[in-house]
């Protein structure tokens, strides 16, 4: 359900309610204050920014003195916070000032939406709260859609265990001369393996919003986390770890988690999310429900979307009634069922007709996980995992069927979940190798987070000739580089477990020429 439909199923007065809570003034406590001095940094989680448009751009910050208590140290009322953007890091050009309030029934955390600028400009933020100045952070707003647009420099990130490696790669990113950083999921892992453990979480999984947002606390203490969102503009979607480990809409894989408690712990997991990232007032979550599917236009160049893999997608096929979790399978007749959806019917029918509407020279489609095919021969059978796009053949072909009707081409899927450097083509119909291609798919390793061994790697690839390239030792992140004539993909990698000084490498490169369905070796 998308987040109109349940603003209508909720009624005006709860609606009112929910977003009122968000943005008006007359709700919660009435009582603001400044922010009481205590001699502890209040801006300890960094600053980002994100939602880039032609005429606006989204800044966050979360006030914390002290993280790891309730509120953050705060007390329980709104803090004003003010915010500058200028075109100088001496913010002495096209200063700009605003004031929001950083309420405490979203742990005071500010989504400072700063609209009428530019297109095609770079700026500097900063907060202040009391006499505390937070760090300066960097973004920019995208070109005017009607724009040509000579160039698009993106970072492709996912999965970034914290307990499975440093994240020195975030320090290479936060010195990249990008645009924006495309994160596809797995921000965060509410799960552990003490196998391989490099350094501990906070506590055990989190049940409760508390938990969830002591756990975000732990990523945004990282200072190479905070690096990168201070350097660059993000543009975010997620998967399951956010959540839960192979979630499906309101199945829990675990047996005693009713649907009912699973909500619970989702309205949590996203109310957490959303508090901590750096995302429009707009997607405040309605309870177990927050749209984080979007458009982004980069002029004439690109069109961008970023889809929702989860809160919307049927059960993993085969299983219990109710009972979402991933497993490998030879054999399922539920495989074949036409209605069995990833992205749910709405969303399908919204990127159709998106992309319909596309005239733009790219056409980037950023989901949570791998689109071409995974599966290996075996003795048995082929095997397939059901909790990726293996699982949902008759979706997949959906989605390929309404890529294949886009006469304009040029479109790349864009992934990350299954941690392995992936490139791959794209056919009309990808369990039938007689059909044509009809895109390129490009999935990012892992940041941290342990991949398959390379024996069961290179199986895969032999199993599957559309996987130009596949490898899972390593973890890393993509770097996009879009011109109207190409796109090179550099895929950027270094050792596991990630460690502080990591030596970092570029593992391969390919291309995709404009008007050609379908990557190649570059060099």
């Amino acid at each position: 359900m998308d987040r109109r439909h349940l603003l209508a199923r909720v009624g005006g007065g709860a609606a009112a309610l929910a977003l009122g809570a968000l943005f008006g003034p007359g709700l919660g406590s009435d009582r603001i204050e400044r922010l009481p001095p205590s001699g502890d940094d209040p801006f300890s989680l960094g600053v980002a920014s994100g939602m880039p448009a032609p005429d606006s751009v989204l800044l966050w910050t979360r006030l914390a003195p002290r993280p790891r208590e309730p509120l953050g140290g705060l007390p329980d009322a709104p803090i004003e916070v003010h915010w500058e953007l200028a075109e100088d890091e001496a913010f002495a050009t096209g200063l700009r000032r605003g004031t929001v309030l950083a309420r405490p029934e979203h742990a005071h955390s500010v989504h400072a939406e700063v609209a009428g600028l530019a297109p095609d400009r770079r700026f500097f933020y900063r907060f202040r709260a009391g006499d505390a100045l937070s760090p300066v952070g960097r973004t920019r707003t995208a070109p005017a859609a009607d724009a040509p647009v000579d160039r698009l420099r993106i970072v492709l990130a996912s999965c970034q265990h914290y307990e499975q490696g440093e994240f020195a790669l975030h320090r290479e990113i936060a010195d990249r001369d990008i645009d924006l950083v495309l994160f596809v999921g797995d921000y965060i892992y509410e799960s552990s393996n003490a196998r391989y453990r490099v350094r501990p979480h906070e506590a055990l999984a989190p049940t409760d919003l508390a938990g969830y947002r002591q756990r975000h606390v732990t990523y945004k203490l990282d200072p190479a986390l905070r690096a990168a969102h201070a350097a660059h503009p993000w543009v975010l979607t997620w998967d399951d770890h956010e959540v839960e480990n192979d979630y499906a809409g309101d199945a829990s894989r675990f047996e005693d988690r009713s649907s009912t408690d699973f909500l619970a712990l989702r309205t949590a997991a996203y109310k957490a999310y959303f508090e901590h990232m750096p995302v429009s007032p707009r997607m405040a979550p309605v309870g177990a429900a927050m749209r984080i599917h979007e458009h982004y236009r980069w002029g004439r160049l690109a069109d961008l979307w970023t889809l929702d893999g989860r809160q919307y997608r049927s059960t993993q096929p085969c299983n219990p009634p109710g009972r979402a979790g991933g497993r490998v399978m030879t054999s399922c007749d539920e495989l074949a069922d036409p209605a069995r959806t990833m992205f749910g019917l709405a969303q399908e029918r919204w990127l159709a007709e998106q992309l319909a509407a596309s005239r733009s020279g790219w056409r980037l489609l950023a989901q949570g996980t791998q689109i071409a095919q995974g599966g290996m021969e075996t003795p048995l059978g082929r095997s397939r995992f059901s909790d990726g796009w293996d699982g949902y053949p008759q979706a997949r072909r959906r989605l390929m069927q309404t890529i294949a009707r886009q006469a304009q081409g040029n479109v790349v899927c864009l992934g990350g979940d299954v941690h392995r450097h992936v490139v791959a083509r794209l056919r009309a119909d990808p369990e039938d190798e007689r059909t044509p291609v009809v895109a390129s798919e490009v999935v990012t390793s892992s940041l941290t987070t342990r991949g398959l061994s390379e024996t069961a790697t290179a199986l895969m690839r032999r199993s599957n000739p559309d996987l130009l390239h596949a490898r899972s030792d390593e973890r890393g992140y993509v770097l996009l580089d879009l011109t109207p004539q190409r796109l090179g993909i550099e895929l950027r990698a270094t050792d596991f477990p990630v460690p502080a000084e990591a030596r970092i490498r570029t593992q391969s490169r390919f291309v995709v020429e404009a008007g050609h369905a379908g990557p190649q070796r570059d060099g």
